[in-house]
């Protein structure tokens, strides 16, 4: 069974690994604070949900228009152009006397960048590890983002409380400035993945080619819409407890990390297929009991026990990749993430729309009741359809080609996982 250490001993995965924590940190230590600020400001559960998670409604919009660039763009100068370009944005959040719509107009600049960012990072991972390392380092970079949600809240908590929303901001633009830096001097100079020139239509023709197949698509559905309700539910943190926002997200942090870790290092990939679903609906099941009003004890463990789900992400992007070729590889995981954090962004606004009209515990409850039947209907649908068994390699296929496989290979058909590029996802 491949190790933790083992990863960091291969070239560039540090550097990268690093690279991502730093923007991670400076997200979430930027979300914290703006979202504090927006609601001091406005008193409005809707434009806080917003101002922490409503970047996440431009992915949309770059996944429909950016997404070609993601695999025909340099790694090294995109990654660390991006993160500057996040630096520099911060520090304008933080100008006193900023109105509404100019923060959000900015908001929707950054959510821009970050969706061709999330293909280029993690088309770039795919490229540095071998395809039999996937899980393992998808695990290890997943659990960074725990960890780094962990320290990243409790410090905005912290910051907020010690210095001012604004000092908090500020904080996280020199986060970003670091992951600029990271970037810049820790990863070696690549070529773009793929030829030609990228442009809308080139991403609307692949993402039709990505989106044509019953087993993908069922991927992408899985991966979007359960987890994105969830985290509509924890968009309303800051209104459900605004003295405690901070801790909620530290503890759901906790729990995301401890799910990661599980899956990527200890599930045997025999009984990965069958927990998939079960163990998303891990993600929901907890936020029902909120109709019960608990107290914050309760409410802490019932977080933490419901973000081990996200370790299912893990699975899913496991099938996902073993259905997409490796010149894709990029552009795929960059759909992947951009409709995430859209749907999260769409489901923020819900979760504060349905706050505003009734009150933030019953709107994580309707939330949770709503992600949990998508999650049960996927996995209807999966049940019934054939070749259930995960692939262990993907065809390769040139950009040209008219259409993807819809379905995995036979395992007859199989080439070995040591033959051809190595990657992972």
């Amino acid at each position: 069974m491949p190790r933790y250490r083992d990863l960091f001993r291969t070239p560039e995965f540090t550097p990268l690994f690093l690279t991502g924590s730093a923007h991670t940190a400076a997200q979430t230590v930027v979300g914290l604070g703006l979202a504090t600020l927006v609601f001091r400001a406005t008193g409005s559960p809707l434009l806080s949900a917003l101002a922490l998670f409503g970047p996440s409604l431009a992915q949309l919009i770059g996944a429909t228009t950016l997404l070609s660039a993601a695999d025909r763009l340099p790694p090294r100068a995109t990654l660390a152009g991006i993160a500057l370009f996040f630096a520099l944005g911060t520090v304008v959040l933080a100008v006193p006397g900023l109105p509404t719509w100019a923060v959000f107009a900015i908001l929707l600049a950054e959510g821009l960048a970050a969706s061709l960012g999330g293909g280029v990072r993690h088309g770039l991972l795919n490229e540095i590890l071998a395809r039999e390392d996937y899980l393992l380092g998808r695990s290890v970079t997943n659990m960074s983002v725990g960890i780094c949600q962990i320290v990243g809240f409790a410090t905005g908590g912290a910051l907020v409380a010690l210095l001012s929303p604004r000092g908090t901001i500020l904080v996280g633009a020199g986060l970003y400035l670091a992951a600029a830096l990271l970037a810049r001097l820790g990863l070696g100079a690549r070529p773009p993945r793929a030829t030609g020139r990228p442009s809308v239509g080139e991403t609307w023709r692949t993402n039709r080619r990505l989106l044509s197949s019953p087993a993908r698509r069922r991927c992408y559905l899985a991966l979007w819409v359960p987890n994105g309700l969830v985290v509509g539910c924890e968009s309303l943190f800051v209104p459900y407890a605004p003295e405690r926002a901070g801790l909620l997200f530290a503890c759901g942090a906790l729990g995301m990390l401890t799910g990661d870790a599980a899956v990527g290092r200890f599930v045997p990939a025999r009984l990965r297929e069958r927990i998939r679903f079960p163990l998303q609906a891990l993600l929901a099941a907890p936020f029902l009991l909120f109709a019960l009003d608990p107290g914050l004890p309760l409410a802490l463990a019932l977080v933490t026990v419901s973000a081990v789900g996200y370790g299912a992400s893990l699975l899913h992007q496991e099938r996902l990749m073993a259905l997409v070729p490796a010149e894709l590889s990029g552009h795929a995981l960059g759909l992947h993430t951009s409709g995430m954090l859209a749907f999260q962004g769409v489901s923020a606004a819900l979760a504060g729309s349905l706050a505003q009209f009734t009150s933030p515990r019953t709107a994580m409850v309707l939330l949770a009741l709503a992600s949990l039947t998508v999650t049960l209907a996927l996995a209807g649908a999966d049940r019934r359809t054939d070749g259930p068994t995960l692939p262990t390699e993907t065809p390769t296929l040139p950009t040209e080609t008219p259409a993807l496989p819809t379905e995995a290979p036979s395992s007859a058909s199989r080439p070995s996982a040591r033959t051809g590029r190595r990657r992972t996802a």
